[in-house]
């Protein structure tokens, strides 16, 4: 045996071996040509149907104002106890019924917001929203 030779047996390879990469190609293949059609892309969901009726006006909202005297406010025109009741009676038969947005002032007593807000429930207004302003020394 000599220094300078190398025997055939023992060179280096310089080429990838590409069969075990084709094989190991082949075996996703038909994997992913198993599992694809089994698999489901869709997310079943419920659509909303489509109608060709006029959408529903929203009514307007009826501004009821306590003053601090205790005077009542019909969408800024004041109005006496006595038409009260009509006018939320007239409300609460509309379909849909409007809202009833009440503001009351800080000074007036409670007591006349609660009888108007009693007033509104005998009639059958279901909506009824108040009205705040937001704190100033924020």
């Amino acid at each position: 045996m000599a220094f300078g030779t190398q025997d055939e047996a023992d060179e280096v390879m310089n080429e990838i071996n590409m069969t075990p990469l084709v094989d190991v190609m082949l075996v996703l293949l038909i994997i992913f040509i198993i599992t694809v059609p089994v698999m489901k892309h869709a997310v079943n969901i419920e659509l909303p149907q489509a109608t060709s009726e006029p959408e529903r006006a929203q009514p307007q909202n009826i501004l009821f104002t306590v003053a601090a005297d205790g005077s009542y406010y019909w969408n800024e025109n004041r109005i006496e106890d006595s038409a009260l009741a009509p006018l939320l009676a007239e409300q609460a038969a509309k379909d849909p019924q409007p809202e009833l947005h009440i503001r009351g002032d800080k000074a007036v007593r409670y007591e006349r917001v609660a009888q108007a807000m009693s007033a509104a429930r005998r009639a059958g207004v279901r909506k009824i929203g108040f009205i705040t302003e937001p704190d100033a020394s924020n």
